[in-house]
């Protein structure tokens, strides 16, 4: 949904045998499911049921399928959205994505520090605290239970969540170099899959 291809590439980077789906059936058998986004929330989330692929995500992660969500994947994760609120979320997460509160300039489109602040998280091990991560977003969830990183931007802004199988960054990962390519090895371990680190 617009950042399909550079996700892709920092997969086939680390080794790892990925494929672009445009039918829920492609994704049967998948080791681990990955939702990369570009955009706004109420058109990617037409363009995801549109293909109908709403129901690979929630399928995997009934199914207990390691799950990446990333930037406005990760937003459609929760149950709905500021910048479109007509539109319904897929409601992983229990807490509405918000506007960027405060006078900063909109968006943010920079290199941010992510601070952990919940509960351990396998997406993060091996990454020190404060280690910077590209971000590109004018809307954000706040601090919650989900949250298990921050960034500081005006304001504390979830950078990652978690819940169960399912991880999401509100950076992009796949454009943050090599302490990005570390953070998507760690999920390809979570799928259970050897990657030697870069």
């Amino acid at each position: 949904i617009g950042n399909l291809s550079s996700a892709h590439k920092a997969f086939v980077h680390l080794g790892v045998e990925a494929k672009l789906v445009t039918e829920a059936s492609e994704a049967k058998g998948a080791k681990g499911v990955v939702l990369p986004g570009v955009g706004a929330f109420g058109p990617c989330l037409d363009a995801l049921r549109g293909a109908g692929l709403d129901s690979v995500v929630l399928e995997a992660i009934e199914q207990g399928t390691p799950f990446l969500g990333i930037c406005v994947g990760m937003q459609m994760l929760f149950e709905g959205s500021e910048e479109n609120p007509t539109h319904k979320g897929l409601g992983v997460f229990k807490d509405t994505i918000r506007l960027i509160p405060g006078d900063v300039k909109r968006p943010q489109m920079q290199w941010n520090q992510v601070t952990r602040t919940g509960p351990q998280c396998p997406l993060l091990d091996g990454i020190e605290d404060g280690e910077w991560f590209y971000f590109v977003h004018s809307y954000a969830p706040a601090p919650g239970p989900a949250i298990s990183a921050v960034c500081d931007y005006g304001s504390s802004l979830g950078a990652v969540a978690q819940a169960e199988n399912v991880w999401a960054t509100q950076f992009h990962p796949e454009k943050s170099s090599t302490t990005g390519l570390k953070l998507l090895a760690n999920f390809v371990r979570l799928c259970g899959i050897e990657v030697e680190s870069r």
